[in-house]
């Protein structure tokens, strides 16, 4: 994809090292005595780096990059603070384990009281956390979801997630534009559709806008709606 991004001039870097200090994710490296970015996906495009560099070799630049995987750069981290070399792997949170799921039928207990069934078809279901690329997303129809939506719409399982693969997130929450993330899961997979649930609060609207934004980038023609839900849990018409 197309996105922003730190470029190092190796001329100009005199070796201090400040700049890969200053860099939260481990995105930059000291390789013979200069700084080098390390790989594309490690850099958030954020800059924290720029301003610890004395010389000015650092720039940002605007090229055909990785997308920003988060979760690669916590497992790079780990691997940092456990000392373990970066071609080796290190045990999976289990946590963050990608693992295909069956929903259950409903099920008498015990006490002869119903329970509802989980419409969840895969895990993880965080945007942040989820891969780029996996076998449950080709061919399927893909929910994407504001996390206060299961809340507020009592049956938002059986209406919105059943026969579909969903990512919640929450834009303000997270801090992040998942816009980049998104345009890579569309562009990798062979996605039916895409349903959009979300809350009529303004916050939310960059969970829209990511949405929007991803569709006009993935390069396909894909069906694709939106649903706004009231903060009381009402559908309101488009």
């Amino acid at each position: 994809m197309l996105r922003k991004i730190i470029h190092i001039d190796q001329d100009k870097c005199n070796g201090c090292s400040s700049c890969a200090a200053a860099c939260h994710e481990g995105a930059i490296a000291m390789v013979e005595g200069k700084a080098q970015l390390m790989r594309d996906d490690y850099c958030d495009g954020l800059g924290d780096c720029l301003p610890a560099c004395p010389t000015g070799a650092i720039t940002f630049v605007e090229r055909e990059a990785k997308a920003y995987d988060e979760v690669a750069v916590l497992a790079h981290k780990a691997r940092q603070a456990k000392g373990i070399p970066e071609d080796e792997p290190i045990p999976a949170c289990p946590g963050t384990r990608t693992r295909q799921l069956e929903p259950a039928s409903a099920t008498p207990t015990p006490t002869d009281v119903v329970r509802t069934p989980s419409r969840l078809a895969q895990w993880p279901c965080q945007i942040k956390l989820a891969p780029v690329k996996a076998p449950y997303f080709d061919g399927c129809k893909l929910l994407i979801a504001a996390d206060c939506t299961a809340y507020a719409y009592a049956a938002f399982h059986e209406e919105y997630m059943k026969g579909r693969v969903t990512l919640v997130g929450c834009p303000k929450l997270d801090g992040v534009d998942y816009s980049e993330k998104l345009t890579e899961i569309l562009k990798v997979n062979a996605i039916k559709s895409v349903a959009l649930v979300r809350m009529e609060v303004p916050c939310c609207g960059g969970m829209e806008n990511a949405l929007k934004k991803a569709l006009a980038a993935c390069g396909k023609l894909l069906p694709w709606q939106v649903v706004t839900l009231s903060v009381d849990g009402c559908p309101l018409e488009e």
